[in-house]
């Protein structure tokens, strides 16, 4: 019995060490992920993109930015809050061979269907701005109501930053190996509140928002900290528990002519209340950007 226990665990660890293939050979290599944190979980993938794709990235994003808007705790709407003040802006899923090729890297390392996530959100913070402390997962019914909360979340970095800039978990359990290697002293004041990540180009962060029982995990509240010095440029990906890519509501049509060429012009990214809509009430041009 106890020769089994051993030759199963040797085979878990390299299986665990073989780099995975998704369909679209998207290439995963767990040694190079480490771990930040258990409570939440949270890990950091170094070298998760490559330059090219971060560079595409902010290429595509430059000329979209707008003011970043946070989610109404009660009405679930968005709205501009000193709570966040970055730019940013969303890539439609399969935007380009480049983006379609980092969603499938993100369904490989995640195990989380690429329809349970949302588009791409590119951002930009520039010294001073910020994101206060933070949960991913909702707190309104209106939210939820397409794909459920958002389970994990990846954050990757797409720029080196001089100073500052970090996400940090100030309510979050720092991993004793972690602990046991790391120095504090490279981190900012806000960094050194709890397990932090430097924002460095081509990482990316993956933590869940949520328990392996679906139930919210307060421990990941989370926030970018203050740029000092530099520019910080990442991009995040959602995930949801169930597919993001339904839609909500029951009535699957357009009720404006123009909603065709809205949606080809990006409207269902820039302006998804009026476009999209909610399950009490559904948008305009439901149809045209294709959530149902």
């Amino acid at each position: 019995m106890y020769r089994f226990c051993c030759i199963s665990l040797f085979l878990l660890v390299v299986i665990a060490s073989i780099p995975r293939k998704s369909s679209c050979n998207s290439i995963v290599n767990p040694s190079k992920v480490r771990s930040i944190s258990w409570k939440p979980r949270a890990f950091v993938y170094e070298g998760f993109l490559t330059d090219e794709e971060c560079n595409h990235l902010i290429s595509l994003a430059k000329s979209e930015l707008k003011r970043s808007q946070v989610a109404d705790n009660e009405s679930g709407e968005s709205k501009l809050s000193e709570v966040r003040t970055s730019s940013g802006m969303f890539i439609g899923k399969g935007k380009d061979p480049i983006i379609a090729g980092i969603e499938d890297k993100i369904a490989t390392w995640t195990f989380l269907p690429k329809e349970n996530g949302e588009d791409i959100q590119v951002l930009r913070y520039e010294p001073g701005q910020k994101y206060d402390p933070h949960y991913d997962y909702f707190a309104d019914k209106e939210n939820i109501a397409r794909g459920g909360h958002r389970i994990a979340t990846v954050l990757m970095y797409l720029s080196d930053v001089e100073k500052g800039g970090e996400t940090v978990f100030p309510s979050a359990e720092e991993s004793p190996r972690r602990r046991s290697v790391s120095t504090k002293e490279e981190f900012s004041e806000c960094g050194r509140q709890g397990p932090a990540v430097k924002p460095r180009k081509g990482d990316a962060l993956l933590f869940y928002s949520l328990y392996p029982d679906a139930t919210t995990d307060t421990t990941s509240l989370h926030a970018g900290c203050p740029v000092d010095e530099g520019e910080k440029w990442s991009a995040t990906k959602w995930i949801h528990v169930d597919s993001f890519d339904k839609g909500v509501g029951g009535n699957c049509a357009d009720s404006n002519e123009n909603c065709e060429r809205w949606a080809s012009l990006g409207e269902c990214n820039k302006n998804p209340e009026y476009m999209i809509g909610s399950s009490d009430l559904p948008g305009y041009c439901r149809k045209s950007c294709k959530v149902c």
